[in-house]
């Protein structure tokens, strides 16, 4: 169901695409956000027409340049698609060309890739939360970032999962609500499976335990809001000084970037084929397609180190043996 009311001149046009999309299976939730700031800037415009032309199309791409890339990636197919559906029945529409959309886009910033270190400061800085006046505050939070960082889950992936999830027998949690409808589990480490363990034994105390309960909750033992939960998090990012200059500033989504150059990282130490191992990296973490994969693989010092030791290695093998050969 879409919960967004269109109010341009095309608005029953909007609702339908967006049924259309719904009935063959998709959650289309976000698209059809995306959608209405589309129309609010239809409206805002006054425009009548029943069909959209280019002129408007570049007007509204003009409006995103202040944008990052990834934004405007996101909020541009969405109107390609809907003008491909009105195309069939205003065959005057225009339908914009695919990735014409970010000729004006803004410089975009590094994400921030956390620290070993500064994972463990913010995870410690949870638990210190004030219990006042939910006992099980820190905890949730704690458990949260923690569960954010060592899965790399989206944040909003981790909000939606439930009791019944978790399945510490098999040390794994299974995400129900992936990006466009996509489920999966994710296998657990022994030592996040006995964190998980111990956070269930302190939450199922004093709220729901039924399955279907969520697995993170609030106050009044509802479903952790995100507005909360990333409130709290620029809160202990601040109060503990946890920056890098010439980065983004830290997010709870750049817990899911630095867990995948951590990956990495570790993966170089261990000797393992990196190329190997990519694709297991990319189903954990939920992609389709490895594109989607490499954007989370940022050149931190501590990979480039790596990556340059392991490149050299090889040469250094053949320098010792003609050294020892003279």
């Amino acid at each position: 169901m879409n919960p967004y009311a269109y109010h341009s001149c095309l608005a029953e046009r909007m609702h339908r695409f967006v049924d259309l999309r719904q009935l063959v299976g998709k959650d289309y939730c976000g698209q059809a956000r995306f959608l209405s700031y589309f129309d609010r800037f239809l409206s805002e415009h006054r425009w009548s027409r029943q069909w959209i032309t280019c002129e408007i199309i570049r007007s509204y791409r003009d409006s995103l340049a202040h944008l990052n890339i990834a934004t405007q990636r996101c909020r541009m197919p969405v109107v390609r698609q809907f003008c491909i559906h009105l195309s069939v029945f205003e065959p005057r529409c225009y339908v914009p060309v695919k990735g014409e959309w970010t000729l004006h886009a803004c410089p975009q910033r590094l994400p921030f890739i956390f620290t070993r270190t500064q994972v463990g400061t913010l995870l410690e800085a949870a638990g210190q939360l004030s219990p006042l006046p939910f006992p099980l505050r820190p905890h949730v939070y704690q458990m949260f970032f923690g569960l954010l960082y060592v899965t790399g889950m989206r944040i909003s992936e981790a909000l939606s999962l439930n009791v019944g999830d978790v399945d510490l027998q098999r040390q794994r949690i299974f995400v129900r609500k992936g990006k466009f409808g996509k489920q999966r589990w994710l296998p657990l480490a022994d030592s996040t499976a006995a964190r998980v363990q111990s956070y269930l034994d302190r939450r199922l105390c004093g709220c729901s335990s039924t399955a279907d309960s969520p697995l993170f909750v609030s106050l009044h033992g509802n479903r952790l809001p995100k507005g909360s939960a990333e409130h709290n998090f620029r809160c202990l990012v601040r109060a503990y000084g946890i920056s890098q200059r010439g980065r983004d500033h830290p997010k709870p989504h750049s817990l899911r970037h630095s867990f995948a150059c951590h990956c990495l990282l570790k993966w170089y130490r261990q000797g393992v084929d990196i190329n190997a191992r990519l694709p297991v990296l990319a189903t954990y973490m939920g992609h389709a397609d490895m594109r989607y994969t490499y954007r989370y693989l940022h050149a931190t010092p501590e990979l480039l180190d790596e990556a340059n030791r392991r490149f050299l290695n090889p040469y250094h093998q053949i320098i010792n043996t003609e050294v020892t050969h003279e």
